[in-house]
């Protein structure tokens, strides 16, 4: 069995197969993207916290 996209005659499987293929691509963009989120709300937070901290550093210097 076969479904026609633009005058193509595509297979289940290999539909499947792609659909497949696509969504393993968007799971491992989404995981990446969540990990470069997480690093960069630490980096940021680090970041505040310094600034917030700085100026009773500074102080004592």
């Amino acid at each position: 069995m076969a479904i026609e996209v633009v005058g193509v005659q595509i297979p289940l499987w290999l539909l499947f197969l792609i659909v497949i293929l696509v969504l393993f691509i968007g799971w491992k963009l989404i995981k990446f993207a969540v990990k470069l989120l997480i690093i960069l709300v630490l980096l940021f937070s680090i970041l505040m916290i310094g600034d917030l901290i700085w100026p009773y550093l500074s102080s004592w210097l």
